[in-house]
C-alpha cells in the first residue's frame, strides 16, 4: 500500500519516529509538591550594560525560603532566562529547585535569569525573540566578555541585596543552544569563578567558531569543570558540514571531555533542537551537577580537622 509515493510502512516509521523524538515529559520533580516551601522569583528587572555597551536587557531572580542572608548562598545563572524561570515556558526551573532543595539534593541556591541583550531604545519583544538582534553576539562569541558582564555587572548588582557565594564550586551556569556554548565558555575562561555547567542542545557549531572547543579541550591542560550535555539525534544536522552539525559537534564534544578525564555526563536523546528533553531531565541533570557539593567554609573546615 501507497500514500502519496510513501509506502505504509514508510508513513508509519515517520509518524512514530516523529512521536518519539518528541515524546519527553516533565516528572514530579518539574511540578509542585505539597509541602515543599515555595521560593520567591521577582522580576523582571531592567539592566543597562556597558560590556554589551548600548544594549538593554530583563532579568529575574528566584530567592528559596530556605534562603538565610548570614550565610553565602550558592548562584546558577541561567541564559534565555525567561524560558528557564517563567511558569509558561518550559523548564520550570524554580519548582525544581523548591524540590530539590526541600529534600537537601541540592545546596540553597540563588537563581539569576538573564535575557540577551536589546538594542537601547528598542522595546523587547514577545518572550521567544527578546534579544533577537544580539543574542548571538553575546552567546556565540568565544571570548571573555560575558563571563566579565556576568562578574563586573550582574553579580555585583544582585550582591548588594543577597549574600551570593564567592567560591567558584558553588557557582553554576546553564543555557540553551547558543545559551548552552555561552555557558560552557562562561566556565572555560574564567574556571576560577564558575565551575559547573549545563549546556541543553549546545550550539557547539561554526556559528562563531564555537566548533574549535573539541580540539580545545584537548589540546588544553585539564581545568577544574563539571559539565552536563544534553542533545537529541534529531538536532539541527548537516551532513556535508559536520561543523555546522549539533549533534555530532555536541558528541564531539563528551569524545574530548572523556578523554581529558572531565568530570562530565552526556544525555543524549532523539529529540529535535528544542526544550522538551532538557527540560524532562534537569531535576537530575541538577542532582549529579552539585552531588558532593560543600561549601568553601565547610571544605576549610573538614581540611583543618582532618590536619590535626
Amino acid at each position: 500500500m501507497y500514500i502519496r509515493g510513501l509506502s505504509l510502512g514508510a508513513v508509519l516509521f515517520i509518524c512514530v519516529h516523529a512521536l518519539a523524538k518528541d515524546d519527553y515529559k516533565l516528572g514530579p520533580d518539574s511540578k509542585p509538591q505539597k509541602g515543599v516551601p515555595q521560593g520567591k522569583l521577582d522580576g523582571p528587572f531592567g539592566w543597562k550594560s556597558k560590556i554589551f555597551a548600548g544594549t538593554t536587557r530583563q532579568y529575574w531572580i528566584y530567592v528559596p525560603a530556605q534562603y538565610d542572608a548570614a550565610k553565602p548562598a550558592c548562584v546558577m545563572v541561567f541564559q534565555d532566562g525567561h524560558a528557564y524561570a517563567l511558569p509558561n515556558e518550559a523548564y520550570h526551573v524554580p519548582v525544581v529547585f523548591d524540590n530539590l532543595i526541600h529534600k537537601k539534593e541540592m545546596p540553597v541556591t540563588i537563581g539569576i535569569f538573564i535575557n540577551p541583550g536589546n538594542k537601547e531604545g528598542e522595546k523587547p519583544a514577545e518572550a521567544k525573540n527578546w534579544g533577537k538582534a544580539t543574542r548571538s553576539m553575546e552567546y556565540d562569541t568565544l571570548s571573555d566578555a560575558y563571563a566579565r558582564f556576568l562578574l563586573e555587572e550582574i553579580l555585583p548588582e544582585v550582591g548588594k541585596k543577597y549574600n551570593l557565594t564567592k567560591d567558584p564550586e558553588g557557582r553554576a551556569i546553564c543555557g540553551a543552544s547558543s545559551g548552552g556554548i555561552c555557558a560552557f565558555t562562561v566556565a572555560w575562561e574564567k574556571p576560577d569563578q564558575f565551575r559547573k555547567v549545563i549546556s541543553h542542545i549546545g550550539s557547539f557549531t561554526n556559528i562563531r567558531g564555537g566548533h574549535v572547543y573539541p580540539k580545545k579541550v584537548l589540546e588544553a591542560g585539564k581545568k577544574p569543570l563539571r559539565v552536563c550535555l544534553q542533545d537529541g539525534s534529531n538536532d539541527n544536522r548537516n551532513a556535508k558540514n559536520p561543523e555546522r552539525d549539533w549533534y555530532l559537534q555536541n558528541q564531539a564534544m563528551a569524545d574530548a571531555f572523556k578523554a581529558k578525564g572531565y568530570d562530565y555526563k552526556a544525555d543524549f536523546g532523539d529529540g529535535p533542537h528544542g526544550n522538551k528533553h532538557g527540560a524532562s531531565i534537569v531535576p537530575d541533570q541538577l542532582r549529579w551537577l552539585w552531588r558532593d557539593y560543600r561549601s568553601e567554609e565547610r571544605r576549610v573546615g573538614k581540611e583543618c580537622r582532618s590536619r590535626w
